[in-house]
């Protein structure tokens, strides 16, 4: 059974695994993939998904836009319907998000704006493995689309039939994407960033992944643009004294049996309810399916933290910077002021994670390990650029020359006062 701890011993730093022989894996693979392009995807596909066909030439690792359909098509209604609504709220949510460009007028008759621009080509990385996420599809894609990015690459690892998992493919399908490619892991990560003759390079990678996938994409950002380095998921829970104790539990097991590096953590002002949970943990523990991979997270990174006040449970969460935050406490509205880094915030006692994870409309690639501090969930912004614009008359031009050149020229770069000073000189000639 968990432990309460109070506060002041309380310890939870959450640093991701330097894996070195992962890293060293991972520079071997992208080399490769550099160097002698689908031929490396062949070997590795081969290697590493077991895909044995991968090392035919007539292997295609596009998949027929045929096999995309027949996996939608095969989902049970009520599972299209569920995603067909998802996906439906998701864009809702993202439309709303979308920016406005603006034009100053400055007293000098000066212009100067801001436009936004989608990005060209992006790549997004849908996991296999352990379990597919069609959500995830839904949740990486349609910001996507939204903020009008006409060309989009979805990478999924094939299975032992050779093809992605079949819900991945169907989620793509019904959102229109039809370039699909059976390329997982580290080299699904290096073909996007640096093209083959098969998979055309993109501007910007997006989407979770295992520690390879994760590895990879530090290591290519730079030359693509990523969206995050993802870790472990993660839940801080902050819980007064009339918060249910199996509510608290299943929520907390709704994290850990996502890996045996997951967080969960219930901060609460209330011992009695903190030893509740303690039990429900417990007993909800018994019957789940993946009770291992959640026993061994909370073991690891599962904690019960006593508190005086839930104030200070508040200041606690600022410190962590946590993925998911959810409130479960009277009035849970009066403390959003005062909750400043968290990826994601769900209030009260009915809106569990998960409701964010599936169907809400929010965006479930959050930042983990911390990075909230600066970082943001995935949205349309990340698929856009913004471009400043700037327009000088003649007359503006003049008006500003004095300290344009003083600036310049402070810092020694007397080419760019003469590039001012060759306009002002045209001008007095007439």
């Amino acid at each position: 059974m968990m432990r309460i701890v109070e506060l002041e011993e309380f310890e939870w730093q959450r640093t991701p695994s330097t894996a070195l022989d992962a890293a060293v894996r991972v520079d071997e693979i992208i080399r490769d993939v550099r160097q002698r392009g689908d031929a490396a995807l062949r070997h590795w596909t081969t290697t590493l998904d077991g895909v044995a066909s991968a090392n035919d030439e007539a292997f295609s690792f596009r998949v027929p836009t045929g096999e995309l359909e027949a996996a939608y098509h095969a989902l049970s209604t009520e599972t299209r319907e569920a995603l067909q609504a998802a996906a439906d709220r998701i864009r809702t949510f993202h439309e709303a998000q979308w920016p406005e460009d603006f034009t100053l007028y400055g007293d000098h008759g000066e212009q100067l704006g801001m436009v936004w621009r989608a990005l060209r080509r992006v790549g997004v990385y849908a996991p296999g493995g352990r379990g597919a996420y069609p959500s995830t599809v839904l949740m990486d894609v349609i910001p996507a689309q939204v903020a009008g990015v006409r060309s989009i690459a979805l990478m999924s690892p094939p299975g032992p039939d050779g093809l992605p998992h079949q819900d991945v493919l169907a989620a793509a399908y019904l959102l229109g994407v039809d370039e699909v490619y059976r390329v997982g892991g580290a080299q699904a990560i290096a073909a996007l960033a640096y093209g083959t003759p098969s998979i055309p390079k993109v501007d910007k990678i997006v989407g979770p992944g295992n520690l390879y996938v994760a590895l990879s994409k530090k290591q290519v950002m730079g030359d693509v643009g990523i969206d995050s380095i993802a870790g472990p998921s993660e839940v801080f829970i902050v819980a007064d004294e009339n918060a249910d104790a199996r509510f608290v539990a299943a929520d907390m097991l709704a994290q850990a049996e996502h890996d045996v590096e997951a967080g969960a953590l219930c901060v609460s002002n209330s011992r009695a309810l903190l030893q509740a949970v303690a039990v429900e943990l417990e007993a909800q523990l018994a019957t789940l399916p993946r009770r291992e991979i959640a026993a061994e997270a909370l073991n690891r990174w599962g904690a019960l933290v006593k508190v005086d006040r839930l104030e200070d449970a508040i200041q606690l969460l600022n410190r962590v910077a946590p993925e998911h935050v959810e409130v479960l406490a009277d009035e849970p509205e009066r403390f959003l002021p005062d909750i400043q880094f968290a990826g994601a915030v769900f209030l009260g006692g009915y809106t569990p994670e998960p409701v964010g994870d599936y169907y809400a409309g929010s965006n479930h690639v959050l930042p983990t390990h911390g990075s909230a501090r600066y970082a943001s969930g995935l949205g349309v912004h990340d698929f856009l650029r913004r471009m400043s614009v700037v327009a000088y008359s003649a007359d503006t031009l003049r008006a500003h020359t004095d300290h344009i050149v003083t600036l310049a020229r402070a810092e020694s770069l007397e080419a760019h006062a003469r590039a001012v000073l060759v306009r002002r000189e045209a001008d007095n000639r007439g």
